[in-house]
């Protein structure tokens, strides 16, 4: 019988019960041991769906607390010297906490850690730091606890662990160089391989059969050093006594797949969804006693699977490796929402085109059964409904709008050019007459309770359009005096009216949909909540003009017309599959070019286009990047390109690697580019080195993803390293993302201290 397995399981609960247990924790109002419990809970649950889906095995060290790097970081004993942790304690759950968010309940706060995104996914993890001579050791019981529990329980458990060699290629240090590829990293696996060992062989203790051990770096372009340290790395671990599935995903191995030839594990999972044509490639390079794990469910989309062609695709490879095929989704599941069952107002039509995460496990245990026995008539039911869902989406009016089709025809003769940035920075200097290094926001404020309730009310009916209005205006001019007051020189509304920086657009766009309980976990307690883009995209109406005129109706001061960009859009809504992303992304660019001289016309002067996931849609491989550069830098400037040349454009990036595509970033000519630094300690400043940025920046001095308060000095030296590199003339002062999450109180304090550090700036 062919096996069916998951490579982990979306670890939130349908109703964010993780997340609300997480806050309630770090607020002080709940304890440790109910917090403890919310996680027993959620995984006891989680385990259950994906046995009765049919599974033969569960995952089970998929679950954490804030990211599962981090997780696994801290099981390592690779916890920074700035947290206090003794050398033969355990970590305990604070100090993870700490490491994320530089604050907890217990233990003094500190730096907390980089904290970027997990390949191309909006999933952040904790980079590691590391040391050279770095020593580890079992210093976390969590992952043996959750297999007694699973086991307990009656499952039978695949743990799943980070490859040490992505441990090591994700980490960073002051020692070794700046890119992921830095082959002096590989000196740790000395003091690292034998903990993986120890590990391995407790789990073997605990009577496992089969762990999975995820190497996703295959899917990257890996220097050779890399790729010899899996023979090694490998014969090293199978001491452990237990068969290793070494798990791939996100994309193709290409050359990467003659690294598994011979290589001493006992099975290999890929991707064949993202790379179905690997599929000849991975079989040649496994021996006849190899399990292959097949990929054929999307794990990071939510569209229903088409069974036929997976089937096609796995049936000749079926016949001849037996029980040695295993059956699987691309990735792990955590990319996608819980369950389709919680959404009672999708209308039927669309909802009979999705698949969430439990039902994918459905589709997987279908396509086992029909792979089994391929006459049996409840799967031939089963897979004629799956067809014919299929078929209704592809033949739907809903998709197609000939009017966004025939603007997206004619947008080639639209020029996205503006006047050299010399020439453009002349003029708004003079339109704005803003000082040296001028201070300004990312965008939002705290969102409160109050903000939540009205904005609730509303759109169930029972606050007025009226009254809700004046509360979202009240709430604006609240926060256009207090900027006032701090004296910061570009303010924005706050964006009190907005859910979320993605979902708010697509609610007023045309070709969206909407979930009640479709969230996806972005980092820690973030959840995020991915619009579904289902049809050709239109903007029917303004979107932020009437928010952004009131707001600075009530200033003197510019205050920036806030929007989302193309490609962030993109990336973090759930994208049609049936036609090129870059058409869905040149749909969203002429929809928000008519926001941007709608904004213009009302008399925003400077206009800021988010794009945080610029970075993120890059492909894996490095052949594949300029193709995508191309055409995302040609769809911000489509967007971009309508206004006069005094209009100030601002972008914003945040939480990702920028400095090997800093000419593209450079290509986008934004006036001005605010961007993440502050956890990296201006990381990217390096990037500077070799090329000569144009245009102005903020590199990010406050790091808005911690409770602390940053100290005034600290801004000061990071500015003051910034212009060691650039022009001072050409650098802003700002936070490194939205203060949406944070709370008044750290906000003013923080903003007080950014805009006296500016000050101090101007006059040393």
């Amino acid at each position: 019988m062919t096996v069916t397995h998951s490579l982990g399981f979306p670890r939130i609960g349908v109703q964010r019960e993780l997340k609300r247990a997480q806050e309630a924790y770090w607020a002080g109002n709940q304890s440790l041991q109910d917090l403890e419990a919310t996680g027993r809970e959620l995984r006891a649950r989680h385990w259950s769906v994906q046995a009765k889906s049919g599974l033969q095995f569960v995952p089970v060290g998929d679950f954490a607390w804030y990211d599962h790097i981090l997780e696994w970081s801290t099981l390592l004993g690779a916890v920074p010297a700035r947290f206090g942790q003794a050398g033969d304690e355990p970590v305990g759950l604070d100090t993870l906490f700490r490491m994320a968010r530089g604050r907890a309940p217990t233990g003094s706060p500190a730096a907390a850690c980089e904290m970027t995104k997990w390949f191309d996914t909006n999933y952040h993890y904790i980079v590691p730091e590391l040391v050279p001579g770095q020593s580890y050791r079992i210093a976390r019981s969590y992952l043996f606890d959750q297999i007694r529990e699973a086991q307990a329980l009656g499952h039978r458990v695949k743990p799943v662990i980070p490859g040490p060699l992505t441990w090591l290629w994700l980490g960073k240090g002051d020692a070794f160089g700046q890119g992921a590829g830095d082959s002096a990293k590989l000196a740790l696996l000395d003091n690292l391989l034998p903990v993986y060992t120890e590990v391995l062989r407790n789990i073997k203790a605990l009577g496992v059969e089969w762990v999975q051990i995820d190497e996703p770096i295959l899917a990257l372009d890996l220097p050779l050093a890399w790729q010899q340290a899996f023979r090694r790395v490998y014969e090293a671990l199978s001491e452990g006594g237990v068969q290793l599935l070494l798990a791939t995903y996100f994309d193709d191995l290409k050359e990467n797949a003659a690294v598994l030839k011979g290589l001493p594990v006992a099975g290999v999972h890929v991707d064949l969804v993202r790379a179905p044509q690997q599929l000849e490639r991975i079989v040649a390079v496994l021996d006849d006693k190899q399990v292959l794990s097949a990929g054929l469910i999307d794990g990071r989309n939510i569209w229903r699977t088409d069974l036929d062609k997976a089937d096609a695709l796995i049936r000749p490879i079926a016949q001849k490796r037996g029980d040695r095929l295993w059956l699987a989704p691309s990735c792990s599941l955590l990319h996608v929402p819980v369950d389709l069952e919680a959404e009672h107002e999708l209308d039927a039509e669309l909802r009979s085109w999705l698949s969430f995460a439990t039902q994918k496990l459905g589709e997987l245990n279908l396509l086992a059964g029909s792979l089994a026995d391929a006459a049996d008539p409840a799967a031939q039911q089963a897979l004629q409904q799956q067809r014919e869902a299929l078929l209704a989406r592809k033949n739907s009016s809903r998709i197609h709008n000939r009017s966004v089709q025939q603007q997206l025809e004619a947008s080639a003769a639209i020029t996205r050019d503006r006047a050299p940035f010399k020439q453009r920075i002349a003029r708004q200097h003079e339109k704005l007459g803003l000082p040296a290094y001028p201070t300004t926001t990312i965008g939002s404020f705290p969102q409160t309770s109050e903000i939540r309730v009205a904005r609730r009310d509303w759109k169930n009916g029972a606050l007025s359009d009226t009254a809700y209005e004046k509360a979202m205006q009240a709430e604006i001019e609240h926060v256009i005096r207090f900027q006032e007051k701090v004296g910061l020189d570009v303010l924005v509304h706050g964006e009190p009216e907005r859910n979320d920086m993605v979902e708010y657009f697509g609610e007023l766009l045309g070709g969206f949909a909407f979930t009640q309980n479709g969230w996806v976990q972005s980092y820690g307690s973030r959840c995020v909540k991915p619009p579904i883009i289902f049809g050709d995209v239109a903007r029917p109406t303004a979107m932020t003009v009437a928010w952004s005129s009131y707001a600075q109706s009530l200033t003197d001061k510019p205050v920036k017309g806030m929007l989302t960009g193309p490609v962030t859009i993109l990336q973090w809504s759930f994208v049609r599959d049936d036609q090129p992303r870059e058409t869905t992304c040149r749909q969203l660019a002429l929809a928000l070019r008519d926001e941007v001289t709608d904004l213009e016309a009302a008399g925003i002067t400077v206009i800021q286009i988010d794009e945080p996931a610029f970075r993120e849609g890059l492909p894996l491989r490095r052949a594949d990047w300029q193709a995508y550069l191309d055409w995302a830098v040609d769809c911000f400037r489509l967007s971009t390109g309508g206004v006069r040349d005094d209009t100030q454009i601002h972008t914003h990036m945040c939480y990702s690697e920028f400095n090997d595509i800093i000419e593209s970033i450079a290509a986008m000519d934004a006036d001005v580019i605010t961007i993440e630094t502050s956890r990296s300690n201006m990381e990217l400043l390096g990037a500077f080195e070799d090329f000569d940025y144009p245009n102005d920046i903020g590199p990010g001095v406050y790091d808005i993803h911690s409770p602390n308060v940053p100290k005034l000095e600290w801004m000061v030296e990071l500015m003051k390293k910034a212009a060691t590199r650039l022009p001072p003339e050409r650098l802003w002062v700002n936070p490194d993302c939205g203060l949406k999450t944070r709370g008044w109180p750290e906000t003013e304090a923080a903003l007080l201290a950014m805009v006296k550090a500016a000050q101090t700036l101007r006059y040393t």
